[in-house]
């Protein structure tokens, strides 16, 4: 939620950078002078709203909201974009620039070109266990897939070497294969996650909220996480291992989130309020004192990352004095 989730989703912007960069390479770029700016910038656009966590509106303020959301990153954005560019563009034609690239500027072949990088982000961005709103303003809903590590050396190396090929070739295939190739990739993880769900039925796991992240290197298996009954519990599942059942399962741990010193907590300050909002797998730590109660939350999807440290927030209410 704060300092170091910022700074593990900028690093993802690798990933949506080569995905605007592989989609230019295609052939796109040469529909417009500024075309493969339109693609990679696009592409990037709606994480502007890791700058804006201080906004009082909260669409804007949750990270994966209002910019990644169908009508405010998709429908939205893109047009501001293009027109940024052209009048970029405009001011180094009057300067007397050069364009190597001789291209014409189309300003309409520019608008379409930062809609498809636009609609990149969150279509990739729902392949992770963070989420994303894709409904935002409408809805508040998080949607999620589990086809993707938020950082994957596979789709680096995919992307990077079709961009590469691209470039040195002068030609769109081994871009647009390299792209196929991602969606096939995708699609393969999002048939695994599934499996690893069908693994807590066959496990006699009835689980009211589940989320199956792949790894980085060994994509193929996942860490599992369930809520059950008020409880929180991790997992392993590996079909190269047991197709059909899980091979490591944790103890649960009450989540606390009926009692009524967590429910009084968790609107208590303007950033246990947003912690709320954002989480999908809320659990409370509770320390007594002699005045009051020191309440701490976290989410079940990040316990343990050995890459995300500050996953929570507290807040402390006042309680009865003890005697």
């Amino acid at each position: 939620m704060n300092a170091s989730c910022n700074a593990l989703k900028r690093m993802d912007n690798i990933t949506h950078s080569l995905v605007g960069w592989a989609l230019a390479e295609t052939g796109l770029k040469k529909r417009s002078r500024k075309g493969l700016a339109a693609c990679v910038l696009a592409a990037n656009m709606p994480d502007i709203d890791v700058f804006f966590g201080w906004s009082p509106w909260a669409p804007l303020a949750m990270h994966r909201g209002f910019t990644h959301g169908l009508v405010g990153g998709v429908l939205l954005m893109p047009p501001l974009l293009a027109g940024l560019l052209w009048l970029l563009d405009r001011w180094q034609v009057k300067r007397g620039d050069v364009f190597k690239s001789g291209l014409p500027m189309r300003f309409g072949w520019l608008v379409t070109l930062c809609y498809l990088g636009a609609l990149t982000h969150p279509l990739l961005d729902l392949q992770n266990t963070y989420a994303v709103q894709l409904l935002s303003l409408a809805s508040t809903q998080w949607f999620h897939t589990d086809g993707l590590f938020i950082m994957t050396p596979w789709v680096l190396a995919m992307l990077g070497l079709g961009v590469w090929q691209s470039r040195k070739r002068r030609t769109g295939g081994p871009a647009v294969l390299a792209l196929a190739g991602l969606v096939a990739f995708i699609l393969a993880n999002i048939g695994i996650s599934g499996l690893a769900r069908q693994a807590l039925v066959n496990d006699g796991i009835h689980a009211d909220r589940v989320f199956a992240s792949p790894g980085p290197i060994r994509f193929w298996r996942r860490d599992v996480v369930w809520r059950e009954r008020g409880s929180i519990t991790q997992g392993t599942y590996d079909p190269l291992v047991n197709l059909g059942h899980l091979i490591e399962r944790g103890a649960p741990v009450a989540d606390n989130m009926s009692d009524p010193l967590v429910a009084r907590a968790a609107v208590a300050t303007p950033e246990t309020i947003k912690f709320m909002a954002w989480s999908q797998l809320p659990a409370a730590r509770i320390e007594r004192q002699r005045c009051s109660a020191k309440v701490t939350f976290g989410d079940g999807r990040f316990f343990g990352m050995r890459t995300i440290t500050s996953f929570d927030v507290a807040a402390t209410v006042p309680t009865p004095c003890a005697r």
